[in-house]
């Protein structure tokens, strides 16, 4: 409580920076005491943010940004079961994130900057891009339920916060659900992304544009056929 602002400033940066660190989870016991210290850390900044307002300035955008993408950008590991066979979500059970610790929190400390009434859409813009919203949807073919809700909360705010990326959301999930109608037939996400399609529906307006009706007959219907979905 001694500290400057611009002490406690400089303070988060650097929390922001160190938990950039991806620790390997896949050997449960490595590096015990950084994982516990990364945990506080990340702990350390959520509540900091919870706290106070004014936390993430414009200049601390692209800590934040780097810390996130660090973390949740990773390659979704390959759909296998115990035995080394497909995974079958009809008779498997899913593979919990061993990471989730960690990312549990970065999940938080990014849905507290996206509702913070600080949030700026303008220096957003540079990180919220296509690239960073397509790495955000192939996470939802993750096996972890806890993960893809988490990710269902944050594409929302996104979507709500980023008027100009609107469309762009939109289109993307109609690529993964024509991929997993004609292509896969396999995707762990497909209710979380229907989820979300069901709130923008909500907020279309009535006449219905072209581009609305076309997905209704192109996409939507179709979905009705994928494998998965005829039992």
């Amino acid at each position: 409580d001694d500290l400057t602002d611009a002490e406690r400033k400089e303070l988060l940066s650097q929390k922001l920076m160190q938990c950039t660190y991806v620790y390997d989870f896949l050997s449960p016991n490595d590096n015990l005491e950084g994982k516990e210290a990364k945990q506080r850390t990340l702990t350390e900044i959520l509540d900091y943010m919870n706290d106070r307002s004014g936390v993430i300035t414009f200049d601390m955008y692209p800590k934040l940004f780097k810390m996130v993408s660090a973390n949740l950008f990773r390659t979704v590991p390959p759909q296998i079961n115990a035995f080394g066979d497909p995974f079958d979500p009809e008779e498997d059970e899913p593979r919990e994130e061993p990471s989730w610790p960690h990312l549990y929190l970065v999940y938080l400390i990014f849905l507290r900057f996206l509702e913070s009434s600080d949030f700026n859409n303008s220096a957003a813009r540079p990180y919220i891009d296509h690239s960073f919203t397509v790495q955000l949807l192939e996470l939802f073919d993750c096996e972890d339920v806890r993960e893809r809700e988490s990710l269902k909360t944050v594409l929302h705010r996104i979507y709500g916060k980023m008027l100009g990326m609107r469309s762009f959301i939109r289109r993307s999930i109609n690529n993964i659900f024509l991929q997993f109608t004609y292509e896969t037939q396999r995707h762990n996400g497909i209710a979380e992304l229907l989820e979300i399609l069901g709130s923008i529906i909500n907020g279309f307006t009535v006449p219905l544009k072209d581009e609305h009706i076309n997905f209704l007959h192109r996409v939507l219907l179709p979905l009705h056929k994928a494998r998965p979905m005829t039992l």
